[in-house]
């Protein structure tokens, strides 16, 4: 398969590592220089996006992942016990769109990052555009802070809680790496293979997120190189048949911040805003743009939430006695994302999370 996709982009990198563990075959290539061709194939330029020799086209990392596990079963990276598969999922989902805010933060608010990763991503998406190096570097460098930091809320106000929050789940890793090789087992399930859209592109190369990872949690640091060197085994993988003890903490932060964050979100997305604010842990955000495709993301958990039996259901609300989680089994809410009414995914066109999206 051909991989559309960047070498420094998060997303990508969380695909890569899985079709790396599983062993599918690809060939990863620059999408944009194609990109009218893509975008009517795909709905949107967010990368990864794969084109199959089937003809078909695939995007968003998480669908693209689970359509992948129908199709090669062996070694799945989904927990057997029900409870372990659904944190695996709230992992990863906090992973995707809670912990973007910091990965972008640290890449284009400090000015080495900056400096480096704008190089990095002139020279290799933007050489079918006919500017002078020194005018796309100057433009990759602005459109990335403004779109991605400036204007997803991080302020002088907000920016040490955002530095936080990278800090907590290298801290909640580390618990959770103390007692295994991966964090729900002896193997990667879904929840590492999320964890590695931040901790592999972003935190675990950047330099200033890469010292301090290195510095104040090279557990972690090591489980970066150890799931992008891991190679699925014959037979099931070895899940834990409970959430651990030592997933507290990480529980909580998802809490805390990423289903906070989902659920305003979804009341600002029902009241038809285009913005919304919140306070996560004490601190107040402002003026943060409503996501359709976040809306989206809650009626998924939701949705898997309500798939567990009683008893299952019990015991997750035991691991997540936080008043944000309630979201998960609220009766109702009242937003509706109408995205992907058909279940198609990841076949379907894909909408931009917010803004233009590009590269995520």
């Amino acid at each position: 398969m051909r991989l559309y996709g960047v070498s420094v982009s998060y997303y990508t990198g969380k695909l890569e590592a899985y079709l790396r563990y599983k062993g599918i075959a690809y060939v990863m290539t620059s999408p944009y220089g194609d990109q009218k061709r893509i975008r009517a194939k795909v709905g949107a330029i967010q990368v990864p996006i794969v084109e199959r020799d089937d003809g078909r086209w695939m995007s968003d990392s998480t669908p693209i992942i689970l359509q992948l596990e129908k199709e090669y079963p062996g070694s799945a990276v989904m927990p057997a016990d029900p409870a372990v598969r659904f944190a695996a999922f709230l992992i990863e989902d906090y992973a995707d769109e809670w912990l973007w805010r910091p990965a972008m933060h640290y890449r284009w608010s400090y000015e080495h990052d900056r400096a480096l990763l704008s190089r990095i991503l002139v020279d290799e998406v933007t050489r079918h555009t006919k500017l002078p190096r020194f005018v796309k570097l100057m433009l990759v460098k602005r459109r990335q802070r403004i779109g991605f930091v400036v204007r997803d809320g991080v302020t002088a106000e907000t920016r040490a809680h955002v530095e936080g929050s990278y800090r907590a789940s290298l801290r909640h890793m580390t618990a959770m790496l103390d007692q295994r090789s991966y964090l729900l087992g002896s193997a990667p399930s879904l929840a590492d293979f999320g964890m590695m859209g931040p901790m592999l592109r972003h935190f675990g190369q950047d330099p200033t997120p890469a010292e301090i990872m290195r510095n104040e949690a090279p557990a972690v640091y090591e489980w970066v190189a150890h799931v992008w060197n891991a190679r699925a085994a014959a037979g099931r993988p070895d899940f834990l048949s409970e959430v651990p003890a030592d997933a507290a903490g990480m529980l909580k932060e998802v809490a805390e911040t990423h289903l906070h964050q989902l659920a305003a979100n979804a009341d600002a997305f029902a009241k038809g805003l285009s913005q919304f604010d919140m306070t996560v842990q004490g601190v107040h955000y402002k003026h943060l743009p409503v996501s359709r495709y976040r809306v989206w993301c809650l009626e998924m958990l939701r949705e898997a939430f309500a798939a567990l039996s009683p008893d299952e259901q019990e015991r997750m609300r035991a691991h997540l006695p936080y008043p944000p989680a309630e979201i998960l089994w609220r009766d109702t809410i009242r937003a509706k994302s109408d995205y992907d009414k058909e279940r198609q995914a990841p076949f379907n066109k894909a909408i931009n999370v917010y803004g233009d999206g590009v590269p995520r």
